[in-house]
C-alpha cells in the first residue's frame, strides 16, 4: 500500500510527470533522516520512498531493550503517515525494491511497479549475520534487526525459561541484559577474548564483562562452538568447547552484513559495503548511498570505514541531502555510538584505535558516582576517543571537545574536580 495516495497519484499516466523523482531505497533510520531534510528543503514532493517493511520507518534501539520487556510495546515511528503526506512524500510500503535500471533510469518493485528516477539514494542497511551449518528457520532461534524479528523474539522470550546469547556485541549484550532483568537465566558465549573487543578499549570491556557477571549471566570468552543437534523445527543443543549444551531460545548475535545485493547487480561498486565518496556518491551516476550499508572515506581514520551506528546514519543522511538539492559539502562528521544494558549506559566519541597501536595512551576521569567514569584515549599525545560509562555530561562535552579540535592535556582531563567545559574555552 501507498499512504495517502490514489491509484492515480501512485502511478500517473504520464511517467515522465515523476522523471525528476528522488527515490530512495531503505526504510531505516538513514532513510528518515533523508525524508526529513528533503522536506525540509521543500523537496518532498519529489520523494519516493520504499520500504520491504510494511511500515513507516521507526526507531531501532528500543528493540532490544523496552521492546522485548513489555507485549504492550509498540514501535516508535520517526514520523506519522499523515506527516509524509502533507509532505508529499509517496510511500511504497511492503514493497520491496528487485532490480535497479541504471540505464533507464528505473527502479522495479516486488509489485511489478516501475517507478522512474532522476536520483537514486540506496539505504539498505545490513541484515543479521546467520551461521553458516545452522539450518535455518528454526522456531527457538532468532535474530534481531527489524520489527518483525523484534515481535518472535519477544514472544518466544517470554515463554523461555533459558537464553543463550551467541556473540558478545552490542545486541547480543543488549539483550541478555534484558532477558536477565526479566528474571531468565542467560549465558553469552562469545568467541573472542573479550566483550566489545572490535569497538570498545580493553577497559571498557573489562568493566562491561565485570558487570554483567554481577549481575548474573553467564559469560564464556574464548569459547569454541561445535555441533548443532536439532529435532524437528527446534536446536536441543550445541557444543560449547567440547561440552554440550541444551539450549531452550538461542539469539544469533554475531554481527551484520550490509544489504548490496540491489548495487551489485546494477555494477555499483561494493567492498564490504556500497562505495562511496565523501559526497555520498556511488560509483554510479546519480545514485547515492548512505547508512550501515556504505563504506565511506572516513578523514578523521584516514581510512575508509562501514560504521553501524544511528548517528552515522544520520550525519550521511545530511551530506546526501546536501549533494542532492545542489549544495554538496564532504562529509565530516565525528563518530559516536551509545548502547544501554541494563543500568550501564555507554557513550563513545570518535574511534577506538586498535590494540597495540604506537603511541596509544589512556586517562581515566571519575565521574559523579561510583559506577560512573570515562577513559580518554590519545595516539601520540592527540584526543582520538572517549568512552563514557553513565557520565553523559561526560559524553557531551567529549563530543564538543573532538568536534571542535581540541586537544586537552591529560592531567587537566584527570581531574574530575575541573569541568570538561573549562578546556573549551
Amino acid at each position: 500500500m501507498i499512504a495517502g495516495q490514489t491509484h492515480e497519484q501512485r502511478f500517473p499516466k504520464d511517467a515522465s510527470s515523476i522523471m525528476n523523482s528522488i527515490v530512495i531505497i531503505g526504510g531505516g533510520h538513514a532513510a528518515a533522516q533523508l525524508c526529513a531534510g528533503l522536506a525540509e528543503a521543500g523537496q518532498g514532493a519529489r520523494v519516493h520512498l520504499v520500504c520491504e517493511e510494511a511500515c513507516e520507518p521507526y526507531h531501532r534501539p528500543p528493540l532490544s531493550k523496552a521492546f522485548l520487556k513489555s507485549a504492550e510495546e509498540t514501535t516508535q515511528p520517526h514520523k506519522a503517515a499523515d506527516w509524509y503526506r502533507e509532505a508529499g512524500i509517496t510511500l511504497h510500503l511492503g514493497d520491496a525494491a528487485v532490480a535497479i535500471d541504471r540505464e533507464a533510469h528505473t527502479v522495479t518493485l516486488r509489485s511489478g511497479a516501475v517507478l522512474p528516477w532522476q536520483q537514486l539514494v540506496l539505504a539498505t542497511g545490513t541484515r543479521a549475520r546467520q551461521m553458516p551449518d545452522l539450518k535455518p528457520g528454526l522456531e527457538n532461534v532468532a535474530s534481531l534487526r527489524a520489527a518483525d524479528e523484534a515481535h518472535r523474539l519477544r514472544t518466544r522470550l517470554a515463554a523461555a525459561e533459558k537464553v543463550t546469547v551467541l556473540g558478545g556485541g552490542f545486541i547480543g549484550l543488549e539483550v541478555a541484559a534484558t532477558a536477565k532483568a526479566l528474571g531468565k537465566t542467560v549465558q553469552v558465549i562469545e568467541s573472542a577474548p573479550r566483550l566489545l573487543g572490535r569497538a570498545v578499549s580493553p577497559e571498557l570491556s573489562a568493566h562491561v564483562l565485570a558487570t554483567h557477571r554481577a549481575a548474573g549471566i553467564d559469560i564464556v570468552l574464548g569459547a569454541q562452538t561445535g555441533a548443532f543437534e536439532i529435532e524437528g523445527d527446534r536446536l536441543v543443543s550445541l557444543q560449547v568447547n567440547g561440552v554440550k549444551q541444551p539450549v531452550d531460545l538461542l539469539l544469533l548475535g554475531i554481527g551484520a552484513v550490509p544489504e548490496t545485493a540491489l548495487a551489485q547487480a546494477a555494477g555499483i561498486e561494493c567492498a564490504d559495503g556500497i562505495v562511496v565518496d565523501g559526497h555520498m556518491q556511488t560509483s554510479a551516476a546519480d545514485v547515492l548511498a548512505v547508512g550501515d550499508c556504505t563504506r565511506f572515506p572516513d578523514r578523521r581514520a584516514g581510512r575508509a570505514l562501514r560504521l553501524e551506528s544511528v548517528q552515522n546514519a544520520n550525519d550521511q543522511a545530511r551530506t546526501a541531502v546536501a549533494t542532492l538539492t545542489g549544495e554538496a559539502r564532504a562529509h565530516d562528521a565525528v563518530a559516536w555510538f551509545w548502547s544501554d544494558q541494563g543500568g550501564m549506559r555507554l557513550q563513545m566519541v570518535g574511534l577506538m584505535p586498535a590494540e597495540g597501536t604506537p603511541g596509544l595512551s589512556s586517562v581515566r576521569r571519575a565521574g559523579p558516582k561510583p559506577d560512573a567514569f570515562s577513559l580518554f584515549h590519545y595516539v601520540d599525545g592527540q584526543l582520538v576517543c572517549v568512552e563514557s560509562v553513565n557520565a553523559p555530561v561526560d559524553h557531551m562535552m567529549s563530543r564538543k571537545l573532538l568536534e571542535a579540535g581540541r586537544n586537552p592535556d591529560a592531567a587537566s582531563v584527570a581531574d574530575a574536580s575541573v569541568p570538561l567545559k573549562n578546556l573549551l574555552a
